[in-house]
């Protein structure tokens, strides 16, 4: 989102990068270190602010807290981190596959059957 856009809008976006890692840490009741290795685990890329500090969006603090809860219960992170990917492409096909069958409904047309 560029610069120029006006406060109120960035606030509401999910993806604007508006907290720094100490901030994140705090609000997820975890460690840097924590942010750290999920970053690692390739499960949140964070932005960069000017400096290079790493900042981080409101939905990637809901991925993160997702990942901890997996964490506390035992999970090692790495499993965690897939376990959280997973789940989100599973969500993400859901709802592809929602809208195609909402779709194939309106056009009167139905499913393939199964052979």
């Amino acid at each position: 989102m560029p610069a120029d856009t006006p406060l109120s809008n960035r606030l509401d976006d999910d993806d604007y990068p508006a907290y720094t890692m100490g901030r994140a840490a705090e609000m997820l009741g975890t460690t840097p270190g924590f942010l750290r290795a999920i970053g690692e685990a390739r499960l949140i890329t964070p932005l960069r602010s000017e400096g290079g500090h790493r900042r981080y969006s409101r939905y990637q603090l809901r991925i993160a807290a997702r990942a901890r809860e997996l964490v506390d219960r035992g999970t090692p992170i790495e499993a965690a981190c897939r376990i959280v990917i997973l789940e989100d492409q599973l969500e993400e096909a859901q709802r592809i596959n929602a809208e195609y069958r909402a779709a194939r409904e309106a056009s009167g047309g139905s499913a393939p059957a199964a052979s």
